[in-house]
């Protein structure tokens, strides 16, 4: 399990930060145990889909005090409809969870849980799982979508530039 954290410079030393960051860390802990990624190994093969990874991971997001598929986040939007995988508070804000496989950089989902923590009012943090190494079909070579993830969000977090949103903190988690 690969992990990468990226924070705006305003939050880099606040308690909330040293808080969620913390939180990354037991994830990324338990993830490396080795009975945790042969599963999630498993549940990373072709023809399958995020919700395999989901069940892999929800015991210890279930632990850590996440709720699955929190409602009412978005209440205040047209798109009321919107839930993360999982959702947790921390202080003043909350940490939402998204999972996602196949569809991770192809359909646009990274950016669509960047935007969906954007738009929320309840929520400044995002954990993003995405694989390392996807493969649709067996006989495909594996797509980095972990890498592409990194390239493609990191910026929003870059001191020198100016396309900070109201995203506080972002780890990106590759299993």
């Amino acid at each position: 399990m690969e992990c990468s954290k990226y924070v705006q410079q305003k939050h880099k030393d606040s308690t909330e930060w040293k808080t969620v960051s913390s939180i990354a860390d037991k994830i990324h802990e338990w993830c490396n145990e080795k009975s945790i990624r042969l599963k999630l190994d498993e549940a990373n093969r072709p023809k399958r889909n995020s919700k395999d990874v989901q069940d892999v991971l929800l015991p210890k997001l279930d632990q850590l005090g996440f709720s699955s598929e929190a409602k009412g986040l978005f209440n205040d939007y047209k798109t009321r409809q919107l839930r993360p995988d999982y959702y947790r508070e921390v202080e003043a804000t909350g940490i939402i969870v998204e999972v996602e496989r196949g569809q991770t950089t192809i359909n646009n989902a990274d950016l669509r849980d960047l935007w969906k923590c954007h738009i929320c009012k309840h929520a400044d943090y995002l954990f993003i799982f995405v694989p390392v190494a996807l493969k649709h079909k067996e006989t495909d070579s594996p797509n980095n979508a972990y890498a592409r993830v990194n390239n493609r969000l990191e910026s929003f977090f870059d001191p020198e530039g100016s396309n900070y949103t109201n995203v506080r903190g972002l780890v990106v988690f590759g299993y």
